[in-house]
């Protein structure tokens, strides 16, 4: 296997530099492009809600807080069931089947603790927020109905997203251009690896074996 000059090496990628330069650039432009005329901004506005007790005392024990933990994942579930969805869908008279709105909808309960967070999903801004305070006014208007109890609350409502959630132009102008920077080096050396020209006396020396007398500097048109 032929043994690779990293001093030579680095001599020919500093020579190199313009191109992995170029590639960078290129790679930055495409991805340019991509971020502003081919990826669609997309919204995200999130809800929370809190499960609460329902006794006549008003006193919260530590069973309730066991029970409503217990029940945080089986009410996840039900945010996302046809029962609410669909009546979600009927209040705001969307175009969406219920397939294309769980797609949007995500349902998530908030590490060991007793909340759950409804998160929507659209290029709407103004309509990812009505869906996810109507998700959650349904589902908290159902529960009663379906558990014979009242123990939800909304804890925070939705709002209009201020800047897409798919989108961070300081976050992927980085990936691009490193991105750029790895596929310039790859081609510098793989052009180098490849190459089998000689490049300067002291290859020969190591190719031939023998030692180098003297050298004959390049005669330039026009020069003394």
């Amino acid at each position: 296997m032929e043994t690779i000059d990293i001093k030579e090496m680095l001599d020919y990628f500093k020579s190199k530099i313009s191109v992995i330069i170029l590639m960078v650039a290129l790679v930055g432009i495409i991805g340019g492009l991509y971020c502003f005329l081919i990826q669609k901004p997309e919204y995200k506005s999130s809800t929370t809600i809190l499960l609460t007790t329902d006794n006549s005392t008003g006193v919260i024990t530590y069973n309730d807080l066991n029970v409503n933990k217990n029940l945080v994942s089986t009410y996840s579930q039900i945010v996302k069931s046809k029962r609410v969805l669909n009546q979600v869908i009927e209040d705001l008279e969307l175009d969406l089947t219920y397939n294309e709105l769980t797609k949007k909808v995500d349902v998530s309960a908030v590490s060991d603790t007793e909340l759950i967070r409804i998160t929507v999903t659209d290029r709407d801004k103004v309509l990812a927020k009505k869906i996810a305070n109507k998700t959650a006014k349904v589902f908290s208007d159902e529960i009663p109905e379906i558990y014979n109890v009242s123990n939800v609350s909304i804890l925070d409502t939705a709002e209009i997203a201020k800047a897409p959630s798919n989108i961070n132009i300081p976050k992927q102008s980085m990936i691009f251009i490193l991105v750029g920077l790895v596929l310039g080096c790859g081609l510098v050396f793989m052009v180098y690896y490849f190459d089998r020209s000689i490049k300067s006396s002291e290859q020969i020396e190591t190719k031939v074996g023998l030692p180098i007398l003297g050298t004959i500097q390049e005669m330039k048109r026009g020069g003394k």
